[in-house]
């Protein structure tokens, strides 16, 4: 028990000195190529932080375990944008920005209701099969593709700096700035799997059932790099790039990670329900509406507050159902 508690220090030391390192490097790219803060966490930072999930949802397609690939996602989605989001914007208010609002939160909506509608046939348009075929992923790696150019594209010479003004940022160096994004990546990932797997070990010899430890421990454990890395960009108050992070994580996580996995694999839906789904489906609406109602255009504490508990009454839910 003592090895294993000391292993879960060191994994959280990890997780917790990468998400510093990885934040300070994407910040010091964003500077130096006139890159918007929202773009590098859309991108760099988001794809990055979803490594764990990629690894996941692929080894379970390849095994043809369509519940291990498709629960990964959408559990980790959910845990992406109501707690991670919700206690970011708990810590920092986010501003966002018109192009957040007229592209990258509907994308979120977009991308999670075509999820919805290829995957399970009893909807509204009734398309779905109960799962992906490698056609349906095929169509969700190109869009993939076209929206990540259509980030580079459109991402100018703006602001590419939330913090406070008057703050002095210190100018990185590109080539010690990529150095810092892959050390700080590959020591979330690691940090994470270390503190997971031990987490898992004290949960067992503490006689917690397997099915808690699934929904719990697993399920927060792959979205850990983003947690890190989100509660970091608040500390340093860059929202832009914490809000970022998240969008890119859910867009990448459906449109890459799952698009590819059916590719590899068709993969069934047997296993998710419409409850899953809907909790889904209402985080990306959620979000949606810190834009239109109570401080408009910002992720305020209580936009926070009230994704957090969606998430509490989601796991409560769950638990019931065990």
């Amino acid at each position: 028990m003592l090895l294993q508690i000391l292993i879960l220090l060191a994994g959280l030391a990890l997780v917790v000195f990468g998400a510093d390192y990885l934040v300070e490097g994407a910040s010091g790219i964003a500077r130096r190529f006139g890159l918007s803060e929202f773009v590098i966490g859309l991108t760099i930072v988001g794809m990055g932080t979803s490594a764990p999930e990629m690894v996941v949802s692929f080894i379970g397609a390849f095994h043809g375990n369509a519940d291990i690939s498709v629960g990964n996602v959408v559990g980790s989605n959910i845990f992406n944008t109501l707690l991670i989001l919700g206690i970011t914007g708990m810590l920092l208010p986010m501003a966002i920005t018109p192009e957040n609002r007229r592209r990258d939160v509907p994308m979120n909506i977009v991308v999670t209701s075509l999820l919805v509608l290829l995957g399970f046939k009893h909807t509204i348009l009734g398309i779905g099969s109960d799962g992906l075929s490698r056609v349906d992923g095929a169509v969700l790696v190109a869009l993939f593709a076209v929206y990540m150019w259509m980030s580079f594209r459109s991402s100018g010479s703006g602001q590419t700096d939330d913090s406070p003004a008057g703050e002095e940022t210190k100018e990185i160096k590109p080539g010690w700035a990529v150095l810092m994004i892959v050390g700080g990546l590959a020591a979330l990932i690691f940090g994470g799997n270390l503190f997971v797997d031990s987490a898992t070990e004290i949960a067992r010899e503490l006689g917690v059932s397997d099915k808690f430890i699934a929904i719990t421990i697993l399920a927060g454990g792959t979205s850990m790099p983003e947690l890190a890395t989100c509660i970091a960009a608040a500390v340093k108050k860059k929202g832009q790039l914490a809000l970022g992070n998240i969008i890119g994580s859910n867009i990448y996580n459906i449109l890459l990670i799952l698009g590819g996995s059916a590719l590899i694999h068709p993969l069934s839906f047997a296993g998710i329900s419409y409850v899953d789904m809907g909790v889904l489906l209402l985080s990306a609406l959620v979000l949606w509406t810190s834009c239109l109602v109570g401080k408009k255009n910002m992720l305020d504490r209580l936009d926070g507050a009230f994704l957090v508990l969606i998430w509490a009454a989601y796991m409560a839910y769950l638990i019931m159902n065990l």
